[in-house]
């Protein structure tokens, strides 16, 4: 494959005109970019502070082999890639002038450009400390027996609630956002449908999110228990609960992502039916060293 095979667009549309059939035949390993796609299409990349977003669709002979997204001042976001298919982006990428701060992807992929990137442009990678990974359901198998209370699904009236659990969610993981009434609407929190678990006196205790059906596919997330409730029980009613509802929205697959250093979780969603689906992983670009003079 060429340089060439890849074709650029700014157009959301166009990339999914092009690209959409492809992304929907693998949902579940797809779940970024058909997100993000289905967001900048119904939301604008403005609405996220993104600047002008880019994709990419390597294409040959019409068939579509992989495809890539980047939300500036993001990094690069490829589909699974064959090392041959990740040196031809990075050439495309690095002729064209692109900067990058960084790449992330399923593990092979994401080594694979870090290794293309650094030989066409000198840049350094560095794997980040924090690696992930995508889960998907097989059967569920929700925990026996429940922790005492019930589940909620939370609405309009909720708001203030969600806002609450949204940001505890947030800070526990490091995300720089602000999250209250003025700019829910702006953030990635804003279109999913959240259910909390309570205790038999109302008391909230875990919270769990799903994202739209899209493309066949749900993606739950979020899920959170403050520390001083964790080891109950709650965190897996509440997924459990929420899967089911993915179930029940019609998703043909339901994915989340999970810290592979957090063994309590991985083994939570394994108890729960959750089988994994890929690793992650995420490369930092450090400039090109200066030649020696």
């Amino acid at each position: 494959m060429r340089p060439d095979d890849w074709h650029l667009t700014e157009d959301v549309d166009d990339f999914l005109d092009r690209a959409g059939d492809f992304l929907r035949s693998r949902p579940g390993l797809h779940v970024m970019p058909l997100t993000w796609a289905e967001r900048l299409r119904t939301r604008g990349a403005a609405a996220f502070g993104f600047k002008a977003p880019v994709f990419g669709v390597l294409e040959r002979a019409g068939e579509v082999h992989a495809v890539f997204y980047r939300l500036p001042p993001r990094g690069l976001c490829p589909t699974p890639l064959t090392p041959e298919q990740a040196d031809t982006l990075a050439a495309r990428l690095s002729a064209l002038g692109h900067p990058l701060p960084s790449v992330s992807a399923d593990h092979d992929t994401a080594t694979a450009f870090a290794e293309a990137w650094q030989r066409r442009t000198g840049a350094t990678p560095e794997l980040r400390d924090t690696q992930v990974r995508l889960y998907r359901l097989g059967t569920l198998t929700p925990p026996d027996p429940l922790p005492a209370g019930r589940s909620r699904v939370l609405g309009e009236q909720d708001l203030e609630q969600v806002m609450y659990w949204c940001g505890e969610f947030a800070r526990s993981v490091g995300e720089d956002v602000t999250i209250d009434a003025d700019s829910w609407a702006d953030t990635r929190y804003a279109d999913k449908r959240y259910t909390l678990w309570e205790t038999p006196d109302g008391t909230p205790v875990s919270i769990a999110g799903m994202n739209p059906v899209i493309g066949g596919q749900v993606q739950v997330d979020i899920v959170y228990t403050p520390a001083h409730l964790r080891g109950h029980g709650y965190a897996g009613a509440v997924s459990a609960e929420v899967s089911r509802a993915a179930l029940a929205a019609g998703a043909r697959e339901v994915v989340l992502f999970a810290d592979r250093s957090n063994p309590t979780s991985n083994a939570l969603y394994q108890r729960l039916g959750y089988r994994p689906l890929a690793d992650w992983a995420a490369y930092d670009f450090s400039s090109a060293a200066p030649e020696a003079g």
